[in-house]
């Protein structure tokens, strides 16, 4: 009797373990392609601000490279702030009548063969806090404005940082930009903008909202 128990317990730790090796070999690999949006606000000293900035944004890893290429996709127009802090411009014409008083204009925002890294902690802290790491990718950064070179651009190179996290629920739930250098203390500011993933995705796999 006691040998049968023996023999149905190795068979079951056999089974068992084939079932988690099993899992571990069918576990999805880690996504490479992220993308999502950003929505957020600059100062208001500093940058002729506040600024309103809305757009879309895309983050590639190159493999085993630790390199990977970003891009942002961005309007900016002053918010309703500054339109309260300058309620009219010309005699008879205030700013809440004039939308083209917020100055509308786009950004593209581009950088290429960027640094990958796991040191989240250099990255900017979110409240709520996010509690699972991800990965921070830091370069050279280039900016347009309007399609053009952005007037900064001449000031010298800038740097941006971007960072992916999450928590529990969400592996990749976040995203931080912070830009240094020119394009920071001329128009963006040296805060976080801040952004959500909307999807993380490895290379063979499409856009589940796409049809």
């Amino acid at each position: 009797m006691n040998n049968k128990v023996i023999l149905w317990t190795l068979r079951y730790i056999a089974v068992l373990a084939l079932a988690v090796s099993t899992g571990a070999q069918a576990q999805a690999p880690s996504p490479t392609h992220f993308s999502g949006v950003i929505n957020d606000y600059t100062p208001a000293t500093g940058v002729a601000g506040p600024w309103e900035m809305h757009g879309a944004w895309s983050l590639k890893l190159d493999g085993d490279s630790g390199k990977a290429d970003f891009s942002a996709f961005m309007t900016m127009e002053h918010s309703d702030y500054w339109i309260l802090e300058h309620p009219i411009t010309l005699p008879n014409s205030p700013n809440v009548d004039n939308p083209g008083t917020r100055s509308p204009h786009t950004h593209r925002i581009t950088m290429n063969h960027a640094a990958v890294s796991y040191d989240t902690s250099v990255c900017p802290a979110n409240n709520p806090a996010t509690t699972v790491p991800g990965f921070v990718v830091t370069g050279l950064v280039s900016i347009t404005g309007n399609g053009s070179p952005a007037p900064f651009e001449t000031k010298g190179p800038s740097t941006l940082q971007v960072c992916i996290n999450g928590g529990t629920e969400v592996q990749f739930s976040n995203v931080t930009l912070v830009l240094t250098g020119p394009a920071a203390n001329s128009h963006f500011g040296g805060q976080p903008i801040h952004g959500v993933v909307r999807l993380a995705r490895r290379s063979d796999q499409g856009d589940p909202d796409k049809k």
